[in-house]
Order: structure tokens, then sequence, then C-alpha cells
């Protein structure tokens, strides 16, 4: 087994996507927009506003994209926690089914962004399957595609054990369900277009500034950076995961979770062959999931989940990703691994993304692990309510509480209890 003193502990996707370092410019006094953030959410609000015409300034602690928006698997899924016919007893037919076509298109928004902008970040409707990790999970998962072809006509696709070899070389699952509508991409070089076309749009980018102080006046906003304030007419908050003491509304309705990630060593062509044959991304049903994909070469794997969220420690989280890796592949047991390394995800108490203005100041967070489909999706919505476009910024999601809970103020005390009860779970079958 790979030491873990041999990993790197930077991103696989800054190899090919090295986080940017942009130069200094001053802040100037005004602006029309300040975004708070510069992943793929602040980015994707800042072009679209600056392509309407407004002055937008983008202010980031770190290098723009340094933290979820590179470090995530690269699924472009548009998840949604609930399960479809879960959502239609809770909510009723024509909500859930408003809820999820709007996933539906989400994703194929990235789709169509990528190829009409012409980045090339390796995006592939590859299809996704997803390992029912008990048997009665597969029987779930077929009702659940019954549920989504008689009412969004995705074609899922229930495998059943015996076929299973077809989709992922393993014998772990009791089958599973394929969904033909998610594809992956490799999300460096996906944010690097996204920055890249914002800039282009005159979109001002301050990396390595972070902003102490937001106060509303009657005009708009005073903002307070590390190095000089501006004032603002709106403000638009897109931190997720990273979400600091500045603007404790979102601070305590979101729950920032790490996601773990590994990246092993190049397995020969015949290996990757077996093991995912149709180059799809990968997951599956347990309560402490893993997600996992060949690398967009094709010649890897890159291998996430919740394994390790409950510690800081890397050795820690290495080690309990590459326990995951070869639980699902065997034969891996003895590969080396290159990079180690994790970031934060946000979910809300409700596990659906928002978009929503409070005291004036817009927000658009809580993505719950799918932010390469959601982050883009609800910047557009933040950004078109900010111009006045209601029809582009109306969402299937509006009208759902932004819910808290009594004395949490943004520290997840509570998730490595959580995490463990997962672990139970899993083991006793739940």
């Amino acid at each position: 087994m790979t030491n873990p003193t041999d990993f790197k502990e930077t991103p696989y996707w800054w190899e090919a996507a090295p986080r940017p370092e942009l130069p200094e410019t001053p802040v100037a006094a005004t602006c029309d927009v300040a975004v708070i953030g510069a992943g793929f959410a602040g980015l994707t609000a800042a072009l679209v506003m600056a392509r309407a015409g407004r002055d937008v300034m983008v202010f980031d602690k770190d290098r723009p994209g340094e933290g979820a928006s590179s470090r995530n698997g690269g699924i472009a899924s548009g998840n949604i926690k609930m399960k479809f016919a879960d959502m239609m007893d809770q909510l009723g037919e024509d909500r859930a089914r408003s809820i999820y076509a709007e996933g539906v298109a989400a994703r194929e928004d990235v789709g169509r962004f990528v190829e009409a902008e012409n980045i090339d970040c390796h995006f592939r409707l590859t299809g996704r399957f997803t390992g029912a990790y008990r048997a009665k999970h597969y029987e779930s998962q077929a009702r659940e595609a019954e549920f989504l072809n008689k009412h969004l006509d995705l074609g899922a696709e229930i495998v059943p054990k015996a076929e299973q070899h077809r989709e992922i070389g393993s014998d772990l699952y009791h089958g599973g369900l394929v969904r033909p509508d998610i594809g992956g991409l490799h999300p460096g070089l996906f944010h690097q277009g996204i920055l890249d076309r914002a800039l282009e749009a005159g979109v001002t980018v301050h990396a390595k500034t972070s902003v102490d102080g937001i106060q509303r006046e009657t005009d708009g906003f005073d903002v307070t950076t590390s190095r000089g304030r501006v004032k603002a007419r709106d403000v638009l908050v897109c931190t997720n995961g990273y979400t600091g003491s500045v603007t404790p509304f979102l601070r305590k309705r979101i729950v920032p979770i790490p996601s773990q990630i590994i990246a092993t060593e190049k397995l020969p062509p015949e290996t990757m062959a077996r093991l995912m044959p149709k180059g799809r991304m990968l997951g599956e049903t347990r309560n402490t999931y893993h997600y996992f994909r060949p690398s967009p070469d094709g010649t890897g794997i890159v291998f996430g989940g919740r394994a390790g969220a409950g510690t800081d420690d890397p050795n820690v989280k290495f080690r309990h990703l590459k326990q995951g890796l070869v639980e699902v592949f065997p034969e891996l047991r003895d590969v080396g691994i290159t990079h180690s390394w994790w970031g934060y995800t946000a979910y809300t108490f409700d596990f659906l993304p928002k978009s929503v203005v409070n005291d004036g100041i817009h927000y658009a967070s809580g993505f719950c692990g799918s932010g390469v489909v959601w982050a883009r999706w609800f910047a557009m919505k933040s950004a078109h309510r900010i111009l006045g476009n209601e029809a582009e910024a109306k969402s299937a999601f509006d009208g759902f509480d932004f819910q808290t809970r009594p004395l949490y103020t943004g520290n997840p005390w509570f998730l490595p209890m959580v995490i463990s009860w997962y672990g139970w779970k899993d083991r006793l079958g739940l």
C-alpha cells in the first residue's frame, strides 16, 4: 500500500489547471455589483451580469477557484438528495416533477455553455452507474427508475447483479441504476474557462482579497475589503462551504462538510477497461457513500467520498479512501496513489440548493455536493434577479424556507457523530 507521505496533498486537477495568480489591481471606489467568492458560482454570476452591461467586482480571499470548484470530483450530476418518489409523496406530483425537470435543464445547460464558450474541459455525457450496496437498495432503485422514466422520460436503466460487470468491474454491489443524462468534466479546466470568459467580459477579479464587512446603506452597500472599501449597488454572496463570519445569515444556514478524494497512478489500459468498461461516472447507495470515475484521459481512477470527513488529518483521510477503493476494487490493493486532497462542500438543512435574498443581499449557495451543476445554475438565477429579469430568475426551488437550527452558528460540531452513525447504519444494513 502507498506510503501516506508519497502523495501530493494538492488536487489532481491542478496538474493541468494550476490555480491562477492574478495581477493585483487597485480596488475601485464604486461598482454596480460586488460578488464574494470566485468559484463556479461567483464567476458565472459575474459573467452574466457583465455581459448585461454591469460593472462587476469579484472578491476572493484565496486564488480564484482554490476552494471546492477545483477540489471536487468533476461529476456533472445536479443530484437532488430526496428520491423522486419520496418527493412526490411529500410535495405532490407537479412540484416534484418541476424540481427534477429543473435538474435536467441545469445539467443540459452545462453542456451548452461548454460548447458555446469553447471551453476545453473534457466534458462528456458518459452516464452514471450507481451501485446498490444492499439488495434492498436495488429494489428501491428499480422503483426510482420507473418513476423517473414515467414522469421525466430519462431513459434510466436498472442493471441486475448478474450483468453489472458490463458497467463496473466489481462484485461489491447488488446491481445498480444507470442514468444516461449525467456526465463528467475536468473541474479545474472548467473553472479556468469560466474565469477567462469573465475577465474577457470586463469583470474585475480581486484575488487574495478578503471581504471583512458589509454595511447596508440607503443607496446600496458599503463593502470593506482587506485592500480597501467599495460602494456597491448590489451584493451577491457565493461562498458556499467557505462561508465566514462576515455573512452570519448564510453561515447559520449551511453545513460545511469535508469531501476528500484520491487519484491513482496510471493503470494499464486493460485494467481500466475491466474496472470501468464504459467510462461512466460511478457511485453507490451506502450512507458513507463513495463517488468515483476514470480520469479525463482514461488512465487512472479518481475516487472520493465521505470517508474521513470527521477528521482534518490528511493521512487518516487517505487511509479511509484507500480502504474504500480496495473494497470496491480488491485488485488495486497495491496501486500507488499520486494525490490525496479535500475541500468543503455545503449542505442545507433541507438538502435543497438556494438562490435567495435577505436584507437586500443576494445569496447563491448550499449546493449539497453537486456544485458542478447547481453552482452555475443558481448563480445565474441570482444574477438575473439582480438584473431584474424575473422570468429568468424563477426556479422550481423557490418558496422553500432557508432553514437553520437552534443554536447553530456555522460550526458543525455534530458532524463526527453523524458520520459515525452513517457508518453504523451501513454495517447494520439500514
